[in-house]
């Protein structure tokens, strides 16, 4: 038995095998390969773009896939969500489709663009939008280089867009978002009422859900005097509660937690005035609840 799983080439191809090494799966690609290694025999993959891999696995060519909500949205495609998967090429929020104009450009809103011609790669996606808000605009398909287009060749670009920094490089203001989106495991229905496949979809989407849990959190062992517990456990939110041992040195124990990174260094010199000592910090590759 074996799952085919379609992992999006191109640039969030690093950020999704970093996941999967994280989550327990090491993947591997030579140069201009369309087939990664994976170190899982029931596993079989293959590299094509965010934009195609809905429609493979609505059609059953692929098992299961992970590409963004957009083209999901995009493609009309009937699938199932298994897991939003918050990450991204450069970090962990979500991207966001925006129309934009030249920072000079008189359009303040989309009803300022009826009867203008508008650029994007989310033919579909915009089309709806401007039909929600009234709006009569020729939409065309673009092939990229997207931001280059205004206003020589059109009046506005529907754009995808993490930071924004490419938008101000490129003079352009947005003017509104259409849609934000973020990663998701997908998987075809057929391939779900088949119940190993279910069972191993589960498992990933597991793992996958485990290793992004962990990315904002590390773990935290110190060791403590007896008499000082109540006072650092006070201080230490955990998913269930710290682990507390004895250790060989008569009335100290060691504590051990899970917590986010963020918290952990505001409560370093709170740990150490409540008798806490040998505070170590350590990563995290995944979190199971």
């Amino acid at each position: 038995m074996r799952l085919s799983i379609g992992l999006p080439k191109g640039s969030l191809q690093e950020a999704t095998f970093e996941l999967f090494r994280k989550a327990g799966f090491t993947i591997t690609a030579s140069g201009r390969s369309y087939v990664p290694r994976i170190d899982d025999d029931e596993i079989e993959g293959i590299l094509i773009r965010a934009q195609e891999i809905s429609r493979y696995v609505e059609q059953g060519i692929l098992d299961v896939g992970l590409t963004g909500r957009d083209w999901i949205v995009e493609n009309d495609s009937d699938v199932e969500e298994i897991a939003d998967l918050i990450y991204g090429k450069q970090g962990f929020r979500p991207v966001r489709w925006v129309l934009a104009v030249p920072n000079d450009s008189p359009v303040r809103r989309p009803e300022d663009l009826a009867g203008k011609r508008i650029a994007t790669e989310a033919v579909n996606i915009t089309k709806r939008y401007l039909k929600a808000k009234g709006v009569s605009a020729a939409v065309e398909f673009s092939w990229g280089a997207t931001e280059v287009k205004v206003p020589q060749l059109v009046d506005a670009i529907v754009e995808l867009t993490e930071t924004g920094s490419s938008l101000r490089a490129h003079n352009l203001r947005v003017v509104d978002t259409l849609i934000e989106s973020t990663t998701r495991f997908i998987a075809n229905r057929a391939a779900l009422r088949d119940p190993w496949k279910k069972a191993k979809i589960a498992q990933i989407a597991m793992l996958l859900n485990g290793a992004l849990a962990a990315e904002a959190k590390v773990g935290v062992k110190m060791n403590v005097p007896e008499k000082s517990l109540a006072a650092v456990g006070a201080l230490l939110p955990a998913l269930r509660r710290p682990t507390v041992s004895r250790l060989s040195e008569e009335g100290w124990c060691a504590v051990e937690t899970v917590l986010d990174e963020k918290l952990f260094r505001s409560l370093v010199p709170k740990l150490k005035a409540a008798g806490a000592e040998g505070i170590i910090e350590y990563p995290l590759n995944k979190v199971i609840p």
